[in-house]
This record gives C-alpha cells, sequence and structure tokens, in this order.
C-alpha cells in the first residue's frame, strides 16, 4: 500500500448527499478481485446517459476536474453494502483522498487499507470548499496528514481528526497484512517450536 504524507491536488465536487456504494462502483463490474481497471466503473450509472454517450454535466467528465486526485462530497459518503470495490475504483481512477462531514463506518475503513485518506470536516467547512472549487477552475488544497490540515490558496485552513493509529499506518503506508507482516519473524519462530511442543497437530503439515 502506498504511504500517505502531504498530497496537493486538483479537487472535484460531487454534490450528492447519501452517495452509496453501487453508485460508486455498479455490481456489474464486481466480477473481478483485481485493484486495476475499475476507473472505469466508477459512477458508471452517472457518469454516461441513456444512451451511452458522457454526461457533460457529470464532473467527472468535465475538462476543469481532469487530473483530480481529492474527492470533495457531501454527508454519509460511502453507505450501503460493505463492497471493497468502491475504495479501489476511486483509488484507481486516481483519488487519493475524499473530503465530507461525514462517511459511511465500514467504507470509512476501507478506505485507510487501501491507502485513501477519508477526511471529515465541518459542513459549514465543507461548503466552504464547494464554494471555492466553484469559483476557480483547477482548484487545488493540500492536505498535510502529520499536521492533520487542509490549506487552500485562498487562505483558509481545516484541521482534522484522525485516530492515531490509523494515521500511522498511512504515513508507512501499511494495510492489515503489512501490519502482519512486521512481526513475521516472531510468528516464523512461534510456529517452529508449536510443531516440536504439539507435532500431531502439524502432521499434515509435515508429511
Amino acid at each position: 500500500m502506498e504511504a500517505f504524507q502531504t498530497l496537493t491536488g486538483i479537487v472535484a465536487p460531487l454534490n450528492r448527499v447519501n452517495v452509496d456504494t453501487d453508485q460508486i462502483i455498479p455490481k456489474q463490474y464486481l466480477k473481478t478481485i483485481r485493484r486495476t481497471g475499475l476507473k472505469e466503473g466508477l459512477f458508471a450509472d452517472w457518469r454516461t446517459r441513456p444512451d451511452g454517450t458522457p454526461d457533460p454535466d457529470f464532473f467527472i467528465n468535465q475538462p476543469r476536474y481532469r487530473g483530480a486526485t481529492i474527492l470533495l462530497t457531501r454527508e454519509n459518503f460511502g453507505c450501503g453494502s460493505s463492497r471493497e470495490h468502491a475504495p479501489w475504483a476511486l483509488l484507481d481512477y486516481g483519488f487519493r483522498c475524499i473530503l465530507a462531514p461525514s462517511f459511511a463506518d465500514i467504507f470509512y475503513n476501507n478506505c485507510f487499507q487501501n491507502g485513501i485518506l477519508p477526511v471529515v470536516l465541518a459542513p459549514h467547512e465543507i461548503q466552504t470548499l464547494f464554494e471555492r472549487v466553484s469559483e476557480h477552475a483547477g482548484f487545488q488544497v493540500t492536505v498535510d496528514l502529520p499536521q492533520q490540515l487542509v490549506s487552500c490558496p485562498t487562505g483558509e485552513q481545516f484541521s482534522f481528526d484522525i485516530d492515531p493509529f490509523r494515521k500511522d499506518c498511512l504515513l508507512k503506508g501499511l494495510d492489515s497484512i503489512g501490519l502482519t507482516l512486521q512481526d513475521e519473524a516472531a510468528i516464523a519462530a512461534y510456529e517452529r517450536c508449536r510443531t516440536h511442543e504439539v507435532p500431531w497437530l502439524f502432521q499434515d503439515l509435515l508429511v
């Protein structure tokens, strides 16, 4: 997993509440367990018209938000089913950070496991960011995880809270597997010891 330190990037606005995971990545794109290639399904039902052509009003299709790495959205983002394909699709598209007033719990947890920083800001701070994005084409902010700050070129700064353990994992680029592998030597030593203490438990492994 790629570590997260400080990110400066274009902000793309999704001005909708209660965006569920079926809208983030519709069910027809869940046939794979690969984490790449899912960007084509990101917001697929919203980004295209019924005839299959791109909807020019949807933010992903607008040139001013091309190359965005920070998603700005509204309350309860990521609600619905717990599909991990949702953060995979967002990450595959290029989003490393999501700014919102609130997130669905499972989606929030999945973001940290995939190198995405979900930042909770106050509703009035989110509204200010929506206004700045609307006023300035290519509007960028800097998200500083060590300092826990979102900084705007227009002068505003917003602080955010984050669990210290999750912060440390993101800074080091560690998901659950990475955390476990830090103790690989101790785990291997324990298993070697147990094969001598209770060999009958390991008979199938020793054949």
